[in-house]
């Protein structure tokens, strides 16, 4: 079962949603069905649970790297 993201094409509303089925997302904030479905990136998981190194870490710009605050160290 999936969880798509969605903005509302009403009211502008940005919002994630799991869909089952045959089911149609609804926007939470004004009820309209007049959704954008948005380009998301699947999420990867690790089975030993460690998180990759940094692939910025040794570039030098650490301090200053966009990748910096993404939690990855």
């Amino acid at each position: 079962m999936p969880i798509y993201e969605y903005v509302c094409k009403t009211c502008g509303s940005a919002f994630e949603q799991l869909i089952r089925g045959t089911e149609q997302a609804q926007c939470p904030s004004c009820g309209k069905r007049r959704l954008e479905k948005k380009f998301s990136v699947p999420a990867a998981h690790s089975q030993r649970g460690e998180m990759p190194a940094c692939p910025h870490s040794s570039c030098g710009m650490r301090d200053t790297c966009p990748g910096a605050t993404c939690g990855i160290e």
